[in-house]
């Protein structure tokens, strides 16, 4: 099923590589934090090419919400605790900018682009939305605590940021990759060092920026461990009024809200990748009991890469890897995700400091509660029995009825039902 956004805008098209190459930068990866990446390169005089295995924006950026914030969920007091006032900083500063940066580009673009406040609610705990003040306090962030807000939901109260957008994404794009080096259809299949094998051509590179939303090389970086994938749910409906802002829900299972245009955003149902969940079954029902009067003219699916404490892996790769790069794990938040990883990667390649890259770093210790949740699923599904197995790392395959496709608990890796990937790690089909 197509998104809102797919269904109202053709991006431009692009050709397959069919010939070796050899560049400055290789972006492998279509979609928002790639491009971003490349228009920045672009701006500077680097030399690069972008690939991307289907076409442009056509996995999780064509299906996001698309709400451009630096409040990410409750966050801040979670940082702060584990990492500290400087590290708190770093990450407001740094998604601060990517906001600022994109309020800069969007002045210039026709896409919707819309102020709003954002609020991050929750159904139950008011002692984490009174932390999460508190954290805001420490670094001087002015945010606001809504007793009250106008939703049909039930809620313990909302920590309000002021003055954040919302946007149509894929008209961002369509501007954005105008003029840039770009190949579609173009499936880098190994990585040979620095060079890239495809099926018709190679691409040798000084440095190379892995944004394919979960990194694809196992044997560096562990991220088969450090991150585990979230499926979410929307419903665009017509006639279900105005909501007069963004909210979402504190917990990773609750419910978004946001309008485009004359239609809410309804969003919700989610549960980890191979799971059973809500899926638009719950987000139908919702609607029916709180818009009995609305009526559905869209709905998509999305997938997130969650990582171990809610801090994207944005910087190396790896330790080990020099001149190799990797942006993932933007935890639901991918557009000033995106952004952020893409002033933080292009920085690292002009040899320029960036003061708030040191929290984002991949390296970063990794021993958390969700390591050990993550390493027990992997351990269960690959004891599981199954005819269907997932070619990333042979962990047995879940039918998704909601979906119809085949789903890995594990890593994320999707199916359809006969057998084509249509979300990595895993880099080819079943029948592969």
């Amino acid at each position: 099923m197509k998104s809102l956004w797919q269904e109202t805008i053709k991006l431009p098209r692009f050709e397959q590589l069919d010939h070796d190459i050899r560049t400055d930068v290789l972006i492998i990866g279509g979609g928002m934090t790639g491009l971003l990446c490349a228009y920045l390169l672009s701006q500077t005089g680097v030399k690069y090419v972008l690939v991307e295995k289907d076409r442009i924006c056509s996995g999780i950026t064509g299906n996001t919400i698309a709400k451009i914030t630096y409040q990410h969920g409750l966050i801040y007091h979670k940082i702060m605790g584990r990492y500290g006032v400087e590290a708190t900083v770093q990450y407001f500063s740094a998604n601060k900018r990517a906001f600022e940066k994109y309020k800069e580009l969007c002045r210039e673009i026709d896409c919707d682009y819309e102020v709003k406040d954002n609020f991050v609610y929750s159904t139950s705990d008011r002692r984490a939305l009174e932390a999460e003040m508190n954290a805001l306090r420490r670094i001087r962030y002015k945010a606001q605590f809504c007793e009250n807000i106008d939703l049909p939901v039930k809620t313990a109260g909302a920590v309000m940021f002021p003055d954040q957008a919302q946007f149509h994404p894929l008209k961002f794009i369509a501007a954005v990759c105008e003029g840039l080096n770009i190949y579609e259809h173009t499936f880098v299949r190994e990585m040979i060092g620095n060079t890239a094998v495809t099926d018709h051509g190679r691409i040798t590179a000084d440095r190379v920026i892995a944004a394919t939303h979960f990194p694809f090389i196992n044997k560096h970086g562990s991220y088969y461990l450090k991150l585990f994938q979230h499926r979410s749910y929307v419903l665009a409906l017509r006639g279900a009024g105005d909501v007069g802002g963004m909210y979402v829900d504190e917990s990773h299972t609750g419910m978004s809200f946001r309008n485009h245009g004359d239609l809410l955003l309804l969003g919700g149902g989610g549960h980890r990748t191979g799971h059973k969940g809500g899926s638009w079954n719950e987000l139908t029902a919702f609607a029916a009991h709180a818009y009995p009067k609305a009526r559905e003219k869209y709905r998509w699916a999305a997938q997130d890469c969650m990582s171990l404490d809610g801090i994207p892996y944005i910087g190396r790769y790896s330790e080990n890897t020099k001149g190799f790069y990797v942006a993932s794990g933007f935890n639901k938040w991918g557009m000033t995700g995106a952004m952020t990883a893409a002033m933080i990667l292009c920085d690292r390649i002009l040899g320029k400091k960036n003061n708030c890259a040191e929290v984002f770093d991949p390296s970063r210790s990794i021993l958390k509660p969700q390591l050990f949740i993550n390493a027990f699923e992997a351990t269960k599904n690959l004891l599981t029995v199954s005819k269907k197995r997932c070619p990333h790392l042979g962990c047995a395959l879940k039918w998704n009825s909601a979906e119809h496709s085949w789903d890995c608990p594990c890593h994320g890796s999707r199916f359809s039902k006969q057998g084509k990937v249509l979300d990595n790690p895993a880099n080819g089909d079943l029948n592969e």
